[in-house]
Parts: structure tokens; sequence; C-alpha cells
């Protein structure tokens, strides 16, 4: 090959320069400011509300630590949507197996809670009772209406 026709075709690719097009417009480039913008716009349409008085987040993922000192918490119970903003450390802890315990025992804890059988007697208050073939509605409620004055 030749040097001189190499430097020839190489001279006539030239992509700026005299004789170029000037660029008509200034590339802009986006901040965070932006991003950070249409988070928090989407954040208000989910319809997160701000939990104050929060000193720190813990978030336990795999054998790590993520830990937020005072931490701006906001939450959105019906999106089931958390949000924790401010600055993460990450920790190695040192008893990872006493937390997990107390995480488990606390999961285990979390479900019974609330939990409260009814007694069989409110069941039967809430239930239709049922009709015996050749009566009505109106004869089983009078029926039933005039029980708790016989019991008086």
């Amino acid at each position: 090959m030749n040097v001189e026709k190499l430097m020839k075709m190489a001279g006539a690719v030239r992509t700026g320069g005299k004789g170029s097009v000037r660029r008509k417009k200034k590339a802009v480039h986006k901040t965070t400011t932006t991003d950070d913008k249409r988070l928090q716009s989407t954040l208000k349409r989910i319809g997160v509300n701000a939990i104050p008085a929060i000193e720190e987040v813990n978030i336990f993922k795999d054998d790590v630590v993520i830990q937020f000192l005072n931490p701006k918490v906001q939450a959105s119970i019906a999106a089931n949507t958390w949000v924790v903003s401010g600055a993460p450390q990450t920790k190695r802890p040192d008893n990872l197996d006493n937390l997990r315990k107390l995480a488990e025992q606390f999961q285990k804890q979390a479900p019974n809670a609330g939990t409260g059988a009814p007694t069989t007697q409110e069941d039967d208050d809430d239930e239709v009772p049922e009709l015996v073939a050749g009566e009505t509605f109106e004869a089983a409620a009078e029926e039933k209406t005039e029980k708790p004055d016989a019991a008086s």
C-alpha cells in the first residue's frame, strides 16, 4: 500500500476544522436536580407522607447492614412504598446471627398479634337463618324476636 495514498484518503474524511458546519445548539447536560424533581413528583402522585422523628434505619441485606443515621423517611401504606433518604453507611455486623434470631422471633410474633377468633355465638348472629319448607322470612323473623321476650 502506498503511504501517500492513505494520507490523502485520511485527509478527505475530516469531520471538523476549516469549512465544516458549526453546531447550532450547545449540548446541555442534565443535572441530578431534574431527576430529583421527577422522583419527588412521582412520590407526590403516589401519596407519600413524611414520617417524623426517626433517628436510624437499618436495612439487612445478605451479610451486610445498610445504616442510615437521621434519615428522611416517607411512606405510602396503600401503595406499599417506603422511601428512605439520607447518607448510607455499609457495615458488616459482628453479631449477625443474634440479629437474625431476633428478626425471626419478631416475625413469628407479628402475625399472631391481632388474631382473636370470634365466638360461635357471634357467628350465629351474623348468619341468615335457614328456612323450613312452607315458612316465609317474615314468619322466621317474628319467631326470632319472640324468643328473647319469652326468656325474660
